[in-house]
């Protein structure tokens, strides 16, 4: 069965760091492009980055560009997000995807949909906070 398993979220001061893993199993992670999707209290779930299954091209939202840094272990059948300077804007629960196809959106500066993507993790959460 498809799974995806973020882990590694937690309680950091502004300016921090952390790094975020997703677990994937059930399907062979260089067949997907795996974005990472964040949602606020009161807020839509918006796109944070996304690394392409085609040719490794990683991407992000201008919010995080800059601070943000996706990577993938296809061996491992992991991807991380790492997140440096973080700000408490940034608090929310963190979600990694998994697409059947090229990052959609990003690539042309087109905001990415959540109907876009076919499988999804619980989520972990990540508090910026002093």
């Amino acid at each position: 069965q498809v799974q995806l398993v973020e882990s590694g979220g937690g309680l950091v001061q502004p300016g921090g760091s952390l790094r975020l893993s997703c677990a994937v199993s059930g399907f062979s992670l260089g067949d997907y492009s795996i974005g990472w999707w964040r949602q606020a209290p009161g807020k839509e779930r918006e796109g944070v980055s996304c690394i392409s299954s085609s040719d490794g091209s990683a991407y992000y939202s201008d919010s995080v560009k800059g601070r943000f840094t996706t990577s993938r272990d296809n061996a491992k059948n992991a991807v991380y997000l790492q997140m440096n300077s973080l700000k408490p804007e940034d608090t929310a629960v963190y979600y990694c995807a998994a697409e059947r196809a090229s990052c959609s959106g990003y690539p042309w500066g087109l905001v990415p949909s959540i109907y876009d993507y076919d499988y999804w993790g619980q989520g972990t959460q990540v508090t910026v906070s002093s």
